[in-house]
């Protein structure tokens, strides 16, 4: 096995670790995001409001819903993700250590591969998510049974792929970005091996740019990935019409909906990502001597 496809193999194990990190402490953060940007007008008053009817209403664990989908799916959709990373950046350049313009192209790219495995992950998640404990609420099976037997492949399992390829390109390009600015100045300070500390800190600070990079897409996705029946038109259109409708039915702040727990969930969940994938890596790496 060549050693570019060892690092690869290695970053696909490194991504899966990291995946799941993610979803076990991002999750319930998740389901307060999703239903304050989808739940109907007036539902709920805020995202404290979200978790206290959620917790009295459906128990604790309802804050986990939908985690089936993500636990599997994400560690494939981070697999796939820091391995197109890893290859994007080799493709930019034959030294390691890229500039931060090169390093928010790698990132640019390995978020257009990621949206393969990202779109079905993230509609299943957003239906389950949008069901509040009634007696009609459908387990994950089911869903996945429905949108395929009902739509098929491209307008079920994969409804929503082009507003997440959208969303995906600048949320990974500021990701990846923030990340390594910040990375590279703990290393300043303390080297090329940095305490887990300051890689939780460069990886909270690639979550929070992630959102702010794309949050009123992200919106438009939910949405989009909700509604009943498939969108209509070109993907220009029909994503265009959605944030009208939002800015019509909210005003501009309708595109922000959900914003605050989506931050609050990215410093650990994305704290606890790059942990985990830096320490499986490094791992990997001695063992492997790639």
């Amino acid at each position: 096995m060549g050693s570019d496809t060892l690092k690869t193999v290695n970053e696909l194990i490194a991504g899966s670790a990291g995946g799941a990190a993610q979803v076990l402490v991002g999750q319930p953060l998740d389901t307060i995001k999703t239903r304050a940007q989808i739940a109907p007008k007036g539902m709920f008053k805020g995202p404290m409001d979200i978790l206290k009817q959620t917790v009295r209403k459906e128990g604790f664990f309802a804050l986990y819903k939908g985690m089936a989908s993500p636990l599997v799916g994400i560690a494939g959709v981070n697999s796939l993700l820091f391995a197109s990373y890893g290859i994007s950046k080799r493709i930019i350049s034959p030294f390691p250590q890229l500039s931060l313009p090169e390093t928010s192209l790698a990132g640019a790219m390995a978020g257009a591969a990621n949206a393969v495995l990202a779109s079905p992950v993230e509609m299943f998640k957003v239906r389950m998510q949008a069901q509040y404990g009634s007696a009609t609420d459908k387990r994950l099976r089911d869903v996945v049974r429905e949108m395929w037997s009902q739509w098929g492949f491209r307008k079920g399992v994969m409804r929503g792929y082009w507003i997440t390829l959208v969303r995906e390109i600048p949320a990974y390009a500021g990701f990846y970005t923030a990340f390594e600015f910040t990375k590279r100045r703990f290393q300043i300070t303390y080297g090329q091996q940095l305490p887990v500390w300051a890689l939780l800190t460069s990886g909270a600070t690639g979550g929070i740019a992630y959102w702010l990079a794309c949050y009123p897409l992200d919106v438009v996705k939910s949405r989009v990935q909700l509604r009943a029946t498939p969108p209509t038109g070109t993907p220009v259109q029909y994503i265009a019409h959605e944030l009208k409708t939002i800015v019509s039915e909210s005003g501009l702040t309708g595109l922000f909906r959900g914003l605050s727990p989506s931050l609050v969930r990215s410093i650990p969940a994305a704290a606890s990502t790059f942990a985990a994938f830096e320490l499986t890596r490094e791992y990997l790496l001695e063992t492997t001597g790639v």
